[in-house]
């Protein structure tokens, strides 16, 4: 049974300059979160969480902010689409607010991948990969890189990537479908690729996936991932889905099948949908759901650990909008037992303008929750206290 989870009016401080928060020099101790808690202004007085829990800017003037990563020292790494940059962003009293973001890359060809490995940063591109070595000693002026891999297809249409690094010390890289729905020879398009992390031995790991722009993996090794159903037909079908790949080379239905049981009008008569593994978890249709990870963090409520926190970035021709939240998941038992809201409010429902739109999220040590918003150009942080 879904837990029922009450709004209460949102309590939450939040101190923007023009770059990121500012905070006291001079103090050894970061300030006891409790003791500079304000009331909400703004944009952030409209979110809805569930009680004991705030948001926070952690970094403003982040345009485009989308992908993130985050290094053992605790610098955060933000990958972005359409602005084209990289930034490294710095907590460096350790407030929960960043006091310097620094752009690291500029001009680059839809620099949405971000993982941290080793002490390198990788970036990617829509055509190919770039390790940066010793990242965190040349924060201030980042030397050339080292292209590891240059040979994925340079279609812009779902050519953006997200890329993480497995439990097996690979390196996995979705490959969106070039369209809202075809058929290609080439079976790069629709998957999600690995490979080592020097580019060697690339290969597909999944099929059939439309556009996944979010892979995390669960405490067994295994992956779990978002993927963004195709448009036009109607405002309620098909779902997009939360996928669970449990061995090599998988396929999950695109462009054949839909959310497990919808035959596609156009290729559906050629492969029946039992041919394919079912979602882990039908999400809501047009919903975008894009970044996720599972919370692991010992923060927050026991009813959220262990399950999966979904950035959806929110529809964009359904006639009423929906998405622009945080969705949680419940998980028992490898299986996926709830959806249900965790965070509103960055869409106003009545005049169906969002001010802001979810992309990423990441799990900080503290157990506190980072969220990027690309349309605000801002990251979250979300903390609870009871």
């Amino acid at each position: 049974m879904k837990n029922l989870i009450t709004y209460l009016p949102l309590l939450a401080w939040l101190t923007i300059s023009s770059s990121c928060a500012s905070t006291e020099t001079g103090s050894e101790q970061p300030a006891d979160e409790s003791d500079t808690i304000e009331e909400p202004t703004g944009q952030l007085a409209t979110l809805k969480l569930p009680e004991g829990f705030r948001i926070s800017v952690y970094a403003d003037g982040v345009e485009n902010a989308r992908s993130m990563a985050v290094s053992p020292s605790g610098v955060l790494y933000v990958g972005t689409k359409d602005a084209g940059k990289v930034y490294a962003i710095k907590d460096t009293d350790g407030d929960g607010q960043a006091d310097e973001v620094i752009t690291l890359l500029e001009g680059q060809n839809m620099p949405n991948g971000i993982a941290f490995r080793d002490g390198s940063l990788y970036v990617a591109e829509v055509d190919q990969l770039t390790r940066y070595d010793d990242i965190e000693q040349q924060l201030d002026a980042l030397g050339e890189g080292t292209v590891i891999y240059d040979d994925y297809p340079s279609d812009k249409h779902h050519g953006w990537k997200y890329i993480a690094f497995g439990p097996d010390g690979k390196l996995y890289i979705p490959v969106g479908a070039p369209c809202n729905i075809c058929e290609s020879k080439d079976e790069i398009y629709a998957s999600i690729t690995r490979m080592n992390p020097d580019g060697s031995d690339r290969e597909i790991y999944a099929h059939g996936v439309r556009n996944s722009v979010g892979i995390t993996w669960d405490s067994a090794g295994t992956l779990w991932f978002t993927d963004n159903g195709r448009d036009l037909l109607g405002d309620d079908m098909p779902p997009c889905e939360l996928n669970k790949a449990t061995k090599l080379g998988q396929h999950f239905g695109y462009p054949y099948c839909h959310g497990g049981d919808i035959a596609d009008p156009e290729f559906g008569a050629k492969f029946p949908c039992s041919d394919f593994v079912i979602p882990a978890r039908k999400l809501g249709a047009h919903v975008a759901p894009l970044g996720l990870k599972f919370y692991n963090g010992e923060m927050f409520p026991q009813d959220y650990r262990g399950s999966i926190i979904i950035a959806e970035h929110g529809s964009w021709n359904r006639s009423k909008k929906v998405g622009y939240r945080l969705t949680q998941v419940k998980v028992q038992d490898g299986k996926a037992i709830s959806y249900e809201p965790f965070v509103e409010g960055w869409l106003d429902v009545e005049e169906q303008e969002a001010w802001g739109r979810p992309v990423d999220v990441l799990v900080l040590d503290d157990g506190s929750l980072l969220v990027s918003d690309d349309k605000a150009g801002k990251i979250y942080r979300i903390s609870y206290s009871d």
